[in-house]
């Protein structure tokens, strides 16, 4: 699928789900945490940096995105994309915390949070 205008990733340590959409149709993916073991510690560790790169390449080509879940996580994400990918960072519009909504809940949401914002900055949702 092509990117769309926009899309919601909802995002947690261990997971994330894009959802990108249009007034008819939504692609869904996931990226999922990589955990290495460290023999030093003796535990699985994130490599947050790998996750967050990949959650960054699947929203690339994407106008506008919606960032939705937990407060450290959102905070994370964002924090990340600033630093490292500033591009994609100007296309992050705005943040929403969430529990665990299904995705029907989630588009619901998005859709409902773009068709505000874009009313406050004069931008007509694409049809």
């Amino acid at each position: 699928m092509t990117p769309s205008f926009h899309a919601v990733v909802q995002i947690d340590h261990q997971e994330a789900r894009v959802l990108q959409f249009d007034a008819e149709h939504v692609h869904a993916s996931r990226v999922k945490a990589h955990r290495h073991l460290t023999h030093q510690h003796k535990s699985a560790v994130r490599t947050e940096h790998e996750f967050f790169a990949e959650v960054c390449d699947a929203l690339e080509g994407i106008t506008e995105v919606l960032v939705a879940g937990g407060h450290t996580a959102v905070a994370d994400f964002e924090r990340y994309a600033h630093k490292h990918r500033p591009a994609l960072a100007k296309h992050l519009v705005g943040h929403e915390l969430v529990d665990h909504p299904t995705e029907p809940q989630l588009v619901a949401l998005a859709r409902q949070w773009f068709l505000k914002h874009d009313r406050m900055t004069g931008v007509p949702t694409p049809t």
